[in-house]
Formats: structure tokens, C-alpha cells, sequence
């Protein structure tokens, strides 16, 4: 007979409020990421505000609202940080309320091991099977290593949570688990669809040549990447792969056109690997159960040793911008910060390394601020923006217009490369900047 865990689950179950009570005043609080925000524990820690002074609460990619950052303008009660900003935290950072933490993912772990302080990790995870496990769902890629290093674990029970099968780490065994909280939840929404636009479409039909049958992808999010997926959806590439930071509707896509097999992978064959998952109720179930999927912590999907593995490793991500000499800007625009480095740098090191790999950053070539002026991506040169891809990193450059290769490329080159996908409206201004700067051959093409 197989041991009863009904008994301890019951000596561990307890309400959102009784749970919260273990927060003291300086501590430092983790609510992991994406569907692993624990909503109850959330709101019960925000009532508790008028008793504590100075708790720092770490996340990423959380949809809002987020309680204990709404609730304290002043922040001498709570401060919350994040990883990697969804377009909640974006607003959340405009206002103040919210701090970035400088980083990249295949790191994660590591920085929870030997840098950071736990006190207490509460983490949203799906019902607790017949063995004892609580399932981390999409939130596998980063849940188990905070986890691991927290003084105190309370595990929020989500009933709607998909279970994802996984490499390692996709699950929290009771016997490591402090308190267990309960209550009804509302079903996930999904996040808003972002609807490829035409110029989406353009970029993704130039990149599209450059990805071959067995061919294995990592998307970003965004616009750009859903139509990659939409196109390739309707291409003849066959027998695609997935190793990825961020499971997508994308891959779903692909999946359901049959082009997404993961046969020709050469690690983890036959299983697409992701390390979270933000989408649509259909993308939730899909993983849902499904043996074809596996998540792995994001010291795994993103070591760009392991992503050098996979043969035609393919990554495809955005910027905000781009300069003259190839330093890329992905995670803010000027000081402001939009996103986060994620993986970006990643997947640039490990694709590069792949036999036959393919790294993509992509991007508009122009964009329009609040006054209808329109403004080149491609930048003479940063002054005091930040840097997300050092110039010695960037591989493949896409917009509308044309992709460049910048590896191994001078100073000129690439000042000629760049310009010649920049708007065609901007390009005589960078001519100009260029040869200001010393990296314009007078034998370069106009």
C-alpha cells in the first residue's frame, strides 16, 4: 500500500492569513514568476501592512495586480523587484513601485545559491498527487531553486494550474513544504493576444529562408515571434523542434500545422523543452499533461553549453534598438526599463556555438513617439542607454528591410550593414553619423 500523505498535508493546511503571519519586518520575500504568483497569500500579506516595515518581494513576468505593491506607494512597508518586467511591472516600474534586478537567466540558480537571502518563498503550484508532489506548471523554470534556498516554503494549491511533466525540478515534495493554503481561484484569462503587424510579417518572412528542416527554435515574445510561428505554420519546413526560455502560442501553432515534432533533436529527442509557458488557455492545456513536452529550470534551457548541443539551433529575439558598431538595446528605452535582459545573451552565446545555429535579434525599423514623429531604430550611438548584447555577441540583425551577419564584421562593415536595413528615410542622416565617427569607408556603398 502506498504511504497516506492525508494526514500531514492536513497538519500543514492552514488559511492565507495564519500563513503570512511567519513575514517579519526586513525580510526578503519571493513570489518566483509568471502563474506561480500566489494570489490568496498576495492579499493576505497586504492587509498585514500597517505591521511591517521594510519587506522586499522579488518576481518576474507577474501579471497585476500585485497587492503588496499597490497598496504602499511610500514602499516603507513593501518593495517589490523584478527580473524580467511583464507589461504590469513595466507600469508598475513607471511609477516607481517597482525596481529591476540586472541579470541573465541561465544564471538564476546559481544567484539564489551562493548571493541572495529567502526567508519565506510562496509559490502557487497545482494539487498534490498520490506521492506527495505539488507541481510547479509553467513556473518550473525558475520555482525550485528558490525554493530549495528559503528559510520557510508556503505552497498556494491552484486547482486550475496545468501539470507539466519535466527533465528535473518540476515538483516540491510535501515533506519539503512548511504550509499548504487553499482557496477558489479564478481560471486564467490567458495573456492578451499580440497580433503580428504587417512589418512583423515582413521581418518574419526574411528570416524565414534561413530555418531548415529539424531546425530547433527558441522564440522570444512579442509580436514578431507569433508570426514567425504563423508563417511557418503555413511553410513546408517539416520536423521543428522546441528549446526555449518562454513557451508561447507560437509553438502551439506549429504544433497544430504538425510542423513541431522534436524528432531530430539531438538532446531531450522528442521532447519540446521550455522553461516557463505565458499564453492562452488552449497553450495551458496543451502542456498540460503532455508527454511530448518537458520544463526544465533555466539554469538547464538557457546554459548556453547545453544550447550549443542542438544542431540548427535557431533563436529568434527583439530589441528596442540597435547602434552603428552592433550594441543592442533590448530591455529599455533610455533609462526606462520595458523588459529584461532574460535570455537574450543566452541563447546569442549558445546558438552561435550550435553546428549550423542561427541567432536573430529583430526589430522595426522605425518607431513613433507620443507626437507622431517618427524615429530610426538604428542609432548613431548609445549615450547612456542600456546595453542588453555586447557588439561582440550580436550574430543576425533583421528588420523589414534585410538581415545582416555582424560576426567577425569591422567597424565599417557594420556601419554599411546596418544602414542598409535602416529606414531608407534615415539612412543618409547615419551616413553623416558614421562618417563623423570614423567608420565610413568613402568606397562604402550609398
Amino acid at each position: 500500500m502506498l504511504y497516506d500523505f492525508h494526514t500531514e498535508y492536513e497538519s500543514k493546511l492552514t488559511t492565507p492569513e495564519e500563513a503570512v503571519k511567519v513575514v517579519k519586518s526586513g525580510d526578503w520575500i519571493d513570489y518566483t514568476s509568471c502563474l506561480g504568483k500566489p494570489v490568496l497569500l498576495d492579499r493576505a500579506l497586504a492587509k498585514r501592512k500597517e505591521e511591517l516595515y521594510d519587506v522586499k518581494i522579488r518576481g518576474n513576468l507577474i501579471a497585476g495586480p500585485i497587492a503588496v505593491a499597490e497598496c504602499d506607494i511610500s514602499q516603507e512597508h513593501f518593495v517589490y523587484h523584478s527580473w524580467h518586467c511583464s507589461s504590469y511591472e513595466r507600469k508598475l516600474c513607471d511609477r516607481g513601485l517597482c525596481y529591476y534586478i540586472p541579470m541573465v537567466f541561465h544564471n538564476n540558480a546559481a544567484y539564489y545559491e551562493f548571493f541572495l537571502k529567502v526567508n519565506v518563498v510562496m509559490v502557487s503550484v497545482s494539487p498534490m498527487d498520490k506521492h506527495g508532489y505539488f507541481n510547479f506548471s509553467v513556473n518550473t523554470g525558475v520555482a525550485a531553486p528558490i525554493t530549495r534556498m528559503a528559510d520557510i516554503v508556503i505552497v498556494e494549491v491552484n486547482e486550475h494550474l496545468p501539470k507539466v511533466h519535466g527533465g528535473y525540478d518540476e515538483c516540491i515534495h510535501i515533506s519539503e513544504v512548511d504550509y499548504i493554503v487553499e482557496g477558489e481561484h479564478e481560471p486564467f484569462m490567458g495573456s492578451k493576444a499580440i497580433l503580428p503587424t504587417d512589418t512583423d510579417r515582413k521581418i518574419a518572412e526574411k528570416i524565414l529562408p534561413y530555418i531548415v528542416d529539424g531546425a530547433t527554435l527558441q522564440l522570444g515574445i512579442g509580436s514578431m515571434p507569433n508570426a514567425l510561428g504563423e508563417l511557418i505554420a503555413e511553410s513546408d519546413i517539416k520536423d521543428l523542434g522546441m528549446h526555449t526560455e518562454l513557451c508561447s502560442d507560437a509553438y502551439l501553432s506549429m504544433y497544430k500545422a504538425g510542423k513541431l515534432t522534436n524528432r531530430r533533436k539531438k538532446i531531450d529527442r522528442g521532447k519540446g523543452v521550455f522553461g516557463c509557458a505565458v499564453g492562452s488557455p488552449e497553450l495551458y492545456e496543451w502542456v498540460d499533461d503532455n508527454h511530448g513536452i518537458a520544463a526544465y529550470p533555466l539554469e538547464y534551457v538557457n546554459r548556453p553549453g547545453v544550447i550549443a548541443q542542438i544542431d540548427n539551433m535557431v533563436s529568434i529575439n527583439s530589441c528596442v534598438s540597435v547602434d552603428l558598431y552592433g550594441q543592442v538595446a533590448a530591455e529599455s528605452s533610455g533609462s526606462r526599463q520595458i523588459s529584461g535582459t532574460g535570455g537574450q545573451l543566452d541563447f546569442l552565446i549558445g546558438a552561435s556555438a550550435s553546428h549550423g545555429g542561427k541567432a536573430f535579434i529583430c526589430m522595426s525599423s522605425i518607431y513613433k513617439d507620443k507626437e507622431g514623429v517618427y524615429h530610426s531604430r538604428v542609432r548613431p550611438q548609445f549615450d547612456g542607454d542600456i546595453i542588453t548584447s555586447p557588439r561582440s555577441q550580436v550574430y543576425f540583425l533583421a528588420t523589414e528591410y534585410g538581415v545582416i551577419n555582424l560576426e567577425g564584421r569591422s567597424t565599417w562593415e557594420r556601419a554599411e550593414g546596418l544602414i542598409s536595413i535602416a529606414h531608407p528615410d534615415f539612412r543618409e542622416e547615419l551616413i553623416r553619423e558614421a562618417e563623423k565617427r570614423k567608420i565610413w569607408r568613402r568606397s562604402n556603398k550609398h
